[in-house]
């Protein structure tokens, strides 16, 4: 059952289905494609979210403006307690419109309900705009480990 968040009228954040493969793939292509280059992690995530995130114990919310698709933020679950914020994705026509603070806040409320200890996210330092959005919402820079994206170069985490 989908569940929705308690946002503005015209904005909803639903939980992720089929229905919305395509727009989970489009937006965040058309964002990692801007600033850097799709590699074999996202490729794989982006084409198989059911099989790569959802299967796995993790979830993906989805951002509707007008029941359009138009933001997405996914958790994937490492065990232990442990989630990773990833694939935050707004499309460009609607950013500044909060939709980022809106999903990254739905979820961590998400994480919460399923019990996470603590949800990471690696970026990279160019990216300013999504930065200033986790430091918002209370992450905090920690040391940042090897990854298996060549474009992070920075690691935030929120304790729950």
């Amino acid at each position: 059952m989908a569940q929705h968040y308690n946002t503005p009228s015209a904005i909803q954040i639903v939980d992720f289905n089929l229905f919305y493969a395509k727009a989970f793939y489009d937006l965040n292509h058309e964002w990692i494609s801007k600033y850097f280059v799709m590699e074999d992690a996202d490729i794989k995530s982006l084409s198989d979210p059911q099989g790569y995130i959802i299967n796995k114990g993790g979830h993906i919310l989805i951002a509707l403006f007008n029941g359009e698709p138009v933001g997405t933020c996914a958790l994937l679950n490492e065990g232990d307690g442990v989630y990773e914020l990833a694939k935050m994705a707004v499309a460009p026509k609607m950013q500044g419109m909060k939709i980022g603070k809106m999903l990254g806040e739905a979820a961590l409320y998400r994480a919460k309900q399923v019990g996470a200890q603590k949800v990471y996210l690696v970026s990279n330092r160019r990216l300013e705009t999504a930065l200033n959005l986790y430091k918002r919402l209370g992450f905090v820079e920690v040391p940042m480990p090897p990854s298996i994206y060549e474009r992070a170069d920075i690691k935030m985490e929120l304790a729950l």
